[in-house]
C-alpha cells in the first residue's frame, strides 16, 4: 500500500497522459484480445483499432487513470504478441497534428504545381 501511495505522489513527465498509441500489432488482433492485454493494468475507457490500409497494426488505448497508462506503457513496450513486439508510446496530439499538417501542405503544393503546369522535370533546367 505504501508503494502505491509513493507512485501516486511522484511528478510525471509532461508527455505522460492517459492515451497510449500502440504500433506493430498483429493485423488479426481483436478488441477483446486488446482488452485482455491492456486491461491488466487498470480500467480502460476506450480502445480504437486501426482498420484502414494505412492504420492497420496500430491502436489507441485510453485509460481512466494516468498512472495506469504509465504502468501499462512501462510493462507492455516490447511485449511479444503473436511473434510481434509491441511499440507503446504516449499519444502526443501536437506531434500527430504536425504530421497531418505536413501531409496537407504537401498535397496543396502538389495541387498548385498541377494548376500552374509546373513539373518536377522543369526544375532540373
Amino acid at each position: 500500500m505504501a508503494g502505491a501511495m509513493r507512485t501516486r505522489n511522484q511528478r510525471l513527465a509532461p508527455e505522460v497522459n492517459r492515451a497510449l498509441y500502440v504500433r506493430n500489432l498483429p493485423f488479426k488482433i481483436t478488441s477483446e484480445e486488446m482488452y485482455d492485454i491492456f486491461g491488466k493494468y487498470g480500467p480502460i475507457r476506450q480502445i480504437r483499432l486501426g482498420n484502414a490500409q494505412d492504420t492497420r497494426g496500430t491502436a489507441f488505448v485510453v485509460y481512466e487513470d494516468i498512472y495506469d497508462a504509465k504502468n501499462a506503457l512501462e510493462h507492455l513496450s516490447g511485449f511479444n504478441v503473436c511473434g510481434r513486439y509491441l511499440v507503446v508510446l504516449y499519444y502526443q496530439q501536437t506531434r500527430m497534428q504536425k504530421k497531418l499538417d505536413t501531409a496537407a501542405k504537401a498535397e496543396e503544393l502538389k495541387r498548385k504545381r498541377e494548376e500552374l503546369g509546373l513539373d518536377d522535370d522543369e526544375e532540373d533546367m
